[in-house]
């Protein structure tokens, strides 16, 4: 790739304004290359802590540019860019893996790979963090003479728990960084929009899993079994009633099965069955203390039945909070990129992120990216037909490179 040439060190710094426009020349006169890679990455997707080729193809775009990067144990990536003693360091974050689901989309760039597909938008993600990391890289003299730094995190696993967050985390990768930002696809708001709040933008996410075991037997004769069968009904529909009765229902919270799997053939009582959901809530405060309340409830329900139970609850991940600077950043870059009336009200999901670990101890927030064509179809994510209006990806380089430097004031983060 063709970058810019840099200004003579003797020329006067350019105000933030103008390395705006100098990143959105820069992301439209290489938008084609963009949109191929998106694409690439979209036929080949790759699960949690399997994104070998992912990490690969984000690895040889940055090195082309010399921009450094270091491999992350297994997979994943991290670049840093800009001063190399910066006084502020940015941190733009992309997810890498992509869901074990069939693409139905019947794109001629459709998945590869059967059985898994881009489903959640991690490819737009991954593309728009590394066309704002290429961008900026144009950029490399002019924001080391400004003293600010950019470090691009492309985290593997965001859809597992625990997932790759905590390797951030562990490994060090926060050690420098003022604030991180990101990007999500939000198919349910057009594409040129981007969605900003304040606080929490996601829940509370964790996993549960629920065993019960016990004397099997034929259905004639339910009454010399513990019939589990029917003990794993009740678990499936009064677990997440009592726990309404048992929560402040301004927690929002939400036990929702997505897996159950007992027996084999309609004449035979199973000695063993399970039931495997996802339990969320906008509180983080009540997120806390929630373990416990699942595992009285869920033994409580199954006792008249006589069986064994063993409950799995699973920490997944806290709520992604965004801090008001980061947002008001982000806003000020939607003004410069797509004007000020881009910007629209988004509201608290009850969906995950694992973001929200990142954001635990460094300031940081994650705006909603419209990706629905205008008039088009609204989709749903995690679900296979997922398509999104390929604008968005040029738009998140945009946004995601003017929001680093709209972070950025002559006295240090603003």
């Amino acid at each position: 790739m063709t970058l810019h040439t840099t200004p003579p060190a003797s020329a006067p710094l350019p105000t933030p304004e103008a390395l705006v426009e100098d990143v959105v020349e820069w992301v439209e006169t290489h938008r084609g290359e963009i949109i191929a890679l998106r694409r690439d990455l979209h036929e080949h997707p790759e699960v949690s802590w399997q994104e070998h080729r992912t990490t690969s193809v984000v690895i040889e775009r940055l090195e082309a540019v010399g921009v450094m990067v270091t491999s992350m144990a297994g997979t994943g990536a991290i670049a840093d860019l800009g001063a190399s003693e910066p006084r502020v360091r940015i941190a733009l974050r992309a997810d890498l893996d992509a869901l074990p689901l069939d693409e139905e989309t019947g794109l001629p760039f459709a998945s590869r790979q059967q059985g898994v597909c881009h489903a959640c938008g991690h490819d737009v993600h991954t593309a728009g963090v590394l066309a704002a990391g290429l961008a900026l890289a144009s950029l490399q003299d002019r924001l080391e003479s400004m003293g600010v730094g950019v470090r691009l995190i492309f985290q593997p696993a965001e859809e597992s728990i625990p997932g790759g967050a905590h390797k951030v985390v562990e490994d060090g990768w926060l050690e420098g960084v003022d604030r991180v930002l990101a990007v999500h696809c939000d198919p349910s708001i057009d594409v040129g929009t981007i969605g900003l709040k304040v606080g929490p933008i996601t829940a509370a996410s964790d996993s549960v899993h629920v065993t019960l075991t016990g004397r099997g037997g034929h259905t004639s004769r339910p009454h010399l079994t513990q019939d589990l069968t029917y003990a794993l009904g009740k678990v499936i529909t009064e677990v997440p009633a009592a726990l309404s009765r048992r929560m402040d229902p301004r927690s929002g919270t939400a036990l929702v099965w997505g897996a159950v799997r007992a027996g084999t053939v309609a004449n035979v009582i199973p000695s063993r069955g399970e039931v495997v959901g996802t339990l969320r809530m906008l509180d983080s405060e009540t997120w806390v203390t929630t373990g416990p309340l699942i595992e009285e409830i869920v033994h409580a329900v199954v006792s008249p039945y006589g069986v064994t139970a063993e409950v799995r609850h699973v920490r997944g991940v806290p709520p992604v909070d965004n801090d008001a600077a980061s947002v008001a950043a982000m806003t000020a870059a939607v003004g410069s990129v797509l004007g000020p009336t881009a910007v629209v009200p988004t509201r608290q999901s009850l969906g995950g992120e694992d973001l929200g670990w990142l954001l635990t101890d460094i300031p940081g927030a994650m705006a909603r990216l419209g990706t629905r064509t205008p008039g088009g179809p609204t989709h749903e994510l995690h679900q296979g037909d997922l398509i999104v209006d390929e604008e968005s990806v040029l738009i998140a380089g945009k946004f995601l490179a003017a929001a680093v430097l709209s972070s950025v004031g002559p006295d240090g983060l603003l």
